[in-house]
């Protein structure tokens, strides 16, 4: 897969799926229905073919069908059906997409593997009403093409669910600040967003939530506009803006390149984090401005970096 990645420029707000599809009985008789669905390319580490997996009938969740080995390791797989609520029409020649984040690897099976695409943030469409029977939590947008919709999943929604606190636990942090200093918090995955906001909440942090890239930049064009009309400074009203990279609309790269361009806004700590920090992703952060990146399975040194980066800045201002 890494082979053959296209390298996306930063700050460009586009991004790569893999899409894939999960067969159903039609209603007319002897009829598929494909379901069509994607994830990030950044956390699929290679497509396999199925070992035609059975259920487990000993395992705790259904979704869950045990391992396989590959290579030197050992790769659980999940029935991405089950998880969905769907019955999966089987056959011969299945795939698992074997992904990478978060700290951990794991397999999801699916009917088949269709392309990657290369898309737009702005081209995903928020679920709203168009999911009705699936499970939308881990659904965060869809892709129109035409003839049908691309799903697209929140991957970390679930592996958390069916492995909860697992995650929670890794991002428990004792530091607290003295000072309820003002994060704006950017963050289009309501699991994730809960979970960053009980920890900065617990470090004493006043937290604001958006849900993407588009949404931030609407309220710090308001926080502009309070701070001129009141004659007050930017800092009065934020003092640090904490990311995802990966979001519908406007992503976290293009969000911190317009922040470090606009001069009103220019001083404002950002920190970029997503689910594994390669090196080629900390370059891009750097050349878009961010003053430090982190990865999903390190966040429990999030309320202690924004900290230093606040502290450091207040600091300088007053040299």
């Amino acid at each position: 897969m890494s082979e053959q990645e296209i390298l996306l420029e930063t700050g460009t707000n586009e991004f790569e799926i893999l899409e894939f599809h999960i067969n159903e009985k039609a209603k007319e008789e002897n009829k598929l229905e494909k379901n069509f669905f994607g994830m990030n390319v950044a956390k699929v580490v290679e497509v396999i073919e199925s070992p035609n997996l059975g259920s487990n009938n000993y395992s705790v969740n259904p979704c869950f069908l045990g391992t396989i080995p590959l290579r030197d390791a050992v790769l659980p797989v999940i029935d991405l059906s089950i998880w969905l609520g769907m019955e999966r029409v089987k056959h011969d020649h299945e795939n698992i997409i074997v992904t990478q984040f978060s700290n951990s690897v794991q397999g999801f099976l699916v009917s088949g593997v269709v392309e990657i695409n290369r898309l737009n943030w702005k081209d995903l469409i928020p679920p709203g009403n168009f999911i009705r029977k699936l499970n939308t939590k881990s659904i965060i947008g869809m892709v129109d093409k035409g003839e049908y919709f691309i799903q697209l999943l929140d991957l970390e929604h679930i592996v958390s669910d069916l492995n909860p606190g697992s995650i929670e636990e890794q991002w428990k942090t004792k530091v607290k600040t003295d000072k309820a200093y003002k994060v704006l918090v950017v963050e289009d995955s309501p699991t994730i967003r809960k979970m960053l906001e009980k920890n900065l909440v617990n470090s004493n942090f006043q937290v604001t939530i958006t849900n993407n890239g588009e949404e931030a930049e609407k309220y710090l064009t308001d926080v502009k506009s309070q701070a001129e009309l009141k004659n007050k400074t930017i800092n009065e009203f934020i003092d640090i803006v904490i990311s995802d990279i990966e979001m519908p609309l406007v992503d976290g790269f293009t969000l911190t390149k317009r922040i470090k361009r606009d001069t009103k806004l220019q001083k404002l700590p950002v920190i970029l984090y997503s689910s594994i920090i390669t090196d080629e992703l900390r370059h891009k952060g750097e050349s878009v401005g961010a003053d430090y990146q982190v990865s999903k399975p390190d966040m429990n040194q999030m309320a202690e970096m924004a900290i230093k980066l606040i502290e450091g800045r207040q600091a300088n201002t007053e040299n």
